[in-house]
């Protein structure tokens, strides 16, 4: 595996850069994510800003020049012999909205699991000096790193500990207030939950249908409930708590579909299934151009059985074997020989200014099911283009004990995933 660099206060540095010029690019940085925050109706708050305007990133981004330090991508930090990700310094829109996310912070108690180092020095500036911050990895590596980087930083005083996050940090006295996870869940175990003071807040990317959303979730007695939900990506959780779905190669690996939620998915009969006419439907739902529509995805994976997602390579889309919305992760139905997805959005108008939402599908079924596919987009549009509710209970939790809602369960949890328009 790929050994880490050694961290010094000056190996951030590989040219000649004054405080002036770092301070000038992350400044820069942090009004471009002001302005991105407030587009998506998160305003950063203040202590956030303040936050992200002191820390200095270029510090815990060994390796790379300045300006790609205070530019608005992840930076890999770790791969494996293969070149998978295996830890990164997340990108700072993520890093800045998850913050946001997880509400005041001063004089509260944190664990963050997941360690690169720049989130845990940002969460220390939030949590004050009568504050805490613990941070935990699996990999030692990657604890070591982030040891040297806060070090370096002048954040010696955050507790970094090699551990599997699976079993967040028991040995405290106390329960956190504030437990947030920086790489991606396919479930909430137990000690997340009983590790979180009441009313504080767990701040997690949650794979879903193999959907990453993150969620914030307060605790309340026994149960989490959501108070925000936003798009994101990270490297999945290692350890006890990672989880392999299902996946299927169709037309070589040019197209594949993964499904998140079915260990054992029936999908020998779409080996051949993208050689068959394809069928398509339009919806008559618009939207404009950057108008976001991603809980479109969780509504979907709800609403139709055998959800999946969809993913080409670049070669596969050029040719027109597949025209999906986007070439990762696109959302899906398979039923028996038959495939739907959703397709790449059509402008209705000159300027293209204004797109419509459609389905195409391939397989003996095909009309049909693009047809119950785009039904779907119409009644999502038509309950007002809704966001979702979720609650996590235990596994053990009665179904008469849970909220109404489409129930998703996981190995530790029932996920209920409710849309409050509905009711109304």
């Amino acid at each position: 595996m790929t050994k880490l660099r050694k961290v010094t206060a000056d190996t951030a540095r590989e040219g000649a850069y004054t405080d002036q010029d770092i301070t000038a690019l992350r400044d820069r940085l942090v009004d471009q994510l002001c302005i991105r925050s407030a587009s998506v109706g998160m305003p950063l708050p203040p202590a956030v800003e303040t936050a992200l305007r002191k820390v200095p990133r270029h510090l815990f981004t060994l390796g790379v020049p300045p300006e790609s330090a205070y530019g608005t991508d992840s930076i890999v930090a770790k791969r494996d012999e293969r070149g998978v990700m295996l830890s990164t310094v997340s990108a700072p829109p993520t890093v800045a909205t998850m913050l946001a996310q997880a509400g005041p912070l001063d004089g509260t108690h944190v664990l963050e699991i997941g360690s690169g180092g720049y989130n845990a020095a940002l969460l220390r500036e939030l949590v004050g000096p009568s504050g805490s911050v613990t941070t935990i990895d699996i990999d030692a590596d990657v604890v070591q790193r982030a040891e040297e980087c806060l070090a370096a930083a002048g954040y010696d005083d955050v507790r970094v500990l090699c551990r599997d996050g699976e079993f967040g940090v028991s040995d405290t006295g106390r329960p956190f207030d504030l437990i947030i996870v920086t790489a991606g869940a396919w479930d909430i175990p137990p000690a997340w939950t009983d590790q979180l003071a009441e009313g504080g807040r767990l701040v997690l990317p949650l794979r879903t249908f193999g959907l990453t959303r993150s969620w914030a979730l307060e605790r309340v007695s026994d149960h989490l409930e959501s108070r925000s939900h936003l798009m994101c990506g990270f490297v999945p959780m290692q350890g006890a708590g990672g989880h392999q779905g299902h996946g299927v190669e169709l037309r070589g690996d040019q197209v594949g579909l993964w499904f998140d939620e079915v260990e054992h998915a029936d999908t020998a009969a779409l080996g051949d299934v993208l050689a068959t006419p394809r069928a398509e439907v339009w919806s008559g739902v618009t939207l404009g151009k950057g108008e976001p529509f991603h809980d479109l995805d969780l509504w979907l994976a709800t609403h139709l059985d055998g959800f999946a997602v969809l993913t080409a390579q670049q070669d596969a889309v050029d040719s027109g074997v597949v025209t999906p919305s986007w070439r990762l992760g696109t959302p899906a139905v398979a039923d028996a020989a038959t495939l739907a997805y959703r397709a790449k959005l059509r402008p209705v108008d000159a300027d293209k200014t204004t797109f419509e939402f459609g389905a195409y599908a391939h397989g003996p079924d095909a009309a049909n099911l693009a047809v119950r596919f785009a039904e779907q987009i119409r009644q999502w549009d038509r309950h007002g283009r809704p966001a979702p509710h979720v609650t996590i209970h235990r596994s053990t939790t009665p179904i008469t004990d849970m909220p109404a809602g489409f129930v998703l369960h996981k190995r530790h949890t029932a996920i209920v995933l409710a849309w409050p328009h509905l009711a109304r």
